[in-house]
């Protein structure tokens, strides 16, 4: 009798829900009342886009500049697919930082290479690159066997301790590209919304480098792949680091967007998608509002005045 009096009643449980979600969303101190707005509104789009998707969307979208952020399931667990090698990427030039690798050394891929993407599987058996060859076809051509031989080079446990070091303990490299035997025994490469964003932004910042390899990891991270559907909701030719990953019934992106004075980081993961082109149109019009709001932000007054050229006649 004294416990259910003492039970919480269902009403008083909705109301501590909403309270919770109210000061997960708080504003941030440096955001303004009209900035505040803005968000509320970017949030109501990514809203509008998860309820339109059969499958499920996790988001994470952070302002470098103030801290505010956007989320829907920040910290689940998706599927990466390709947009793993982003840890790769960033674990090879701190290998090549501590002087365990020469980035400039060349070496010659196995003759017999893993298909599924890239250019490695359709080259002859003498081609030699050297490592950062291999990360350049990586990342700009998502090459599985450049991503195999970088995998192996530094370790896939390297990779997981770093991530481990950075405070990234949910995103994991446990196979290599191509592996379906890995895949079947559950041993995915996984990472969340909020973590793969994280990493994206600590590649663009060159974390942990001297100057002159962070501009070079980030002018790596940042060749374009043609097949992102995130850079196709941005400018052509805009500066980011982006890496989409597509896998059945996954379809997955994690981004740095060089917004002058408002950079942000963003990561869309999609999976149990019916269709993957929805995820990839999610994924395209989540990018869209994203540039929309940030450009915004970036070209105008505390009171939301935009200058521009086309206004220097009113």
């Amino acid at each position: 009798m004294e416990a259910a009096l003492t039970r919480p009643r269902p009403a008083a449980i909705f109301a501590l829900a909403a309270v919770l979600a109210a000061a997960a969303n708080a504003r941030p101190a440096d955001l303004s009342p009209k900035e505040a707005e803005l968000f509320a509104k970017l949030r109501a789009r990514v809203q509008a886009v998860d309820a339109r998707l059969d499958g499920v969307l996790g988001v994470y979208v952070e302002d470098l500049s103030t801290g505010a952020t956007v989320e829907l399931h920040a910290d689940e667990v998706f599927p990466t697919a390709s947009s793993i090698k982003l840890a790769l990427l960033y674990e090879l030039y701190h290998q090549a930082e501590e002087g365990r690798i020469d980035l400039g050394e060349v070496t010659q891929p196995p003759a017999a290479r893993v298909r599924g993407g890239g250019i490695l599987q359709e080259l002859g058996p003498r081609v030699s690159l050297s490592w950062r060859d291999l990360a350049v076809l990586m990342i700009g051509w998502s090459d599985n066997e450049a991503t195999n031989v970088l995998a192996r080079r530094v370790g896939m446990d390297a990779v997981n301790r770093r991530l481990d070091a950075l405070g990234l303990p949910r995103t994991r490299l446990r196979r290599q590209m191509m592996d379906l035997e890995a895949a079947r025994r559950g041993d995915e490469n996984v990472s969340t919304p909020h973590e793969i964003a994280r990493l994206a932004g600590i590649i663009a910042s060159g974390k942990g480098l001297g100057p002159e390899r962070a501009k070079d990891l980030l002018a790596v991270a940042a060749v374009p792949d043609e097949s992102s559907h995130f850079r196709r909701g941005l400018p052509e030719g805009f500066r980011a680091v982006s890496k989409p990953g597509a896998l059945e019934g996954v379809r997955c992106e994690a981004a740095w967007v060089d917004v002058s004075g408002r950079p942000y980081t963003a990561a869309i993961m999609t999976t149990y998608l019916r269709r993957e082109t929805e995820g990839e149109a999610a994924i395209t019009e989540i990018s869209a509002a994203l540039f929309d709001t940030f450009d915004r932000l970036a070209r105008s007054s505390e009171y939301g005045r935009i200058v521009s050229e086309r206004d220097s006649a009113k």
